[in-house]
């Protein structure tokens, strides 16, 4: 949220159940085209404040800038049919080590992919020493999810209802049988911090244990307010790159992700290659992520998330990046001990993959002190 609201107001299972593992032998060109748009507002990651011009003349890769296959990241890559929003989803999974572990659910923001989560999903398995496993999805839109129809439809359903229930329906499919189902610490970046903690609710209803919700850098007052500049930040970054090494440069340089390791692995997926019968000049690579398309939507995808997130019937951690302002109702919700809050210094709106680290540690402690929780010792959040 803080590169975010600044660049605004400037300018129980060892593998998927039923699922087979789908071979990432020669996917890692594949994930290099396959990257997503970014910006700054809680709907994607900072642009540069002004647009860059393409070069005339095409530029040879960067080859420090290479992508980094994703299987170094995550034990499986699967695609799940999800009849019940008719969505062939994209899966990243790393399952824990142990028939009473935990997985963490990530869902990424706007104009991203699961591939966000990629470095911090190996942290966590190392942190936790396998305990926690994590389970990473491409939300419809983006990355590898696809319809099972085809042709897709003209017109994405991007409403945070639909979107919630393909989180749902997505976890219904992985972990159908609720009895033997692992506990799930559900964690969303910026958007993805509205979806899981809609969701919160809905899977408790179906029987699933959630052991918390933790929320990335997205607070809702501010994120609403950066709102009406999203289209001249959309306006203002590139029409699309040469090569998957230049949109991983870019997004390197411009800050937009400041750990080139894991924009290496994230990046590619944000992205694809231009359609054949794209006018003349357009870039070999476009975004992938229709995010002006989704402008409708913005409005209701905060709207509320403050007061979801304060009732929601598990512990609950805000992770924001640098000196942040919480709104009011946060303000209230922490001085009462509603939830945890964590500040990452020295990162940016994509904290996660500034310092997947540190993320892991926090992530990790969270879960210990909740899940692993001592007897006579409350979890966060209860009063």
């Amino acid at each position: 949220m803080s590169d975010l609201y600044r660049s605004a107001m400037q300018a129980r299972i060892s593998k998927l159940p039923a699922l087979p593992a789908v071979d990432d032998e020669g996917d890692e060109e594949s994930e290099a085209a396959d990257s997503l748009g970014s910006l700054s507002t809680g709907v994607g990651p900072a642009p540069m404040p002004s647009r860059t011009p393409r070069s005339a003349r095409k530029r040879v890769p960067n080859a420090s800038f290479a992508p980094i296959s994703a299987s170094n990241f995550f034990e499986q890559a699967t695609q799940v049919s999800v009849p019940a929003s008719g969505l062939d989803v994209r899966v990243y999974y790393t399952p824990p080590k142990f028939a009473d572990g935990t997985v963490m659910v990530c869902h990424h923001g706007a104009g991203m992919s699961a591939l966000t989560f990629a470095c911090v999903a190996k942290e966590v398995t190392d942190v936790s020493k396998g305990e926690c496993g994590v389970l990473a999805l491409d939300c419809r839109g983006h990355g590898k999810t696809t319809h099972i129809t085809e042709p897709a439809p003209d017109q994405e359903d991007f409403s945070i209802d639909t979107l919630v229930s393909d989180l749902v329906n997505t976890i219904e499919v992985i972990f159908s049988d609720r009895a033997s189902a692992p506990t799930l610490l559900l964690v969303g970046h910026s958007l993805g911090g509205s979806v899981i903690v809609r969701a919160c609710p809905i899977l408790q209803e179906r029987q699933y244990r959630i052991t918390g919700v933790a929320v990335l850098d997205i607070v809702e007052e501010f994120t609403l307010e950066a709102l009406p500049m999203m289209h001249s930040l959309l306006d203002a970054r590139p029409e699309g790159f040469d090569s998957p090494e230049e949109a991983i440069e870019w997004h390197v340089q411009t800050h937009v992700i400041r750990n080139p390791a894991s924009a290496r692995v994230s990046v590619p997926a944000v992205i694809t290659p231009a359609p054949p019968d794209a006018r003349p000049g357009t870039p070999a690579y476009v975004w992938r992520a229709p995010l002006r398309a989704t402008a409708s939507y913005w409005t209701s995808w905060f709207t509320g998330l403050s007061s979801k997130f304060l009732i929601a019937r598990t512990a609950r951690l805000l992770i924001l990046a640098g000196t942040e302002r919480l709104d009011k109702e946060l303000m209230i919700g922490q001085m009462q001990g509603k939830f945890q809050l964590v500040v990452i210094p020295g990162v940016g709106h994509m904290l996660q993959e500034d310092d997947p680290t540190r993320l892991a540690e926090v992530l990790v402690q969270f879960w210990r002190r909740n899940e692993r929780v001592i007897v006579g010792v409350k979890k966060v959040g209860e009063l």
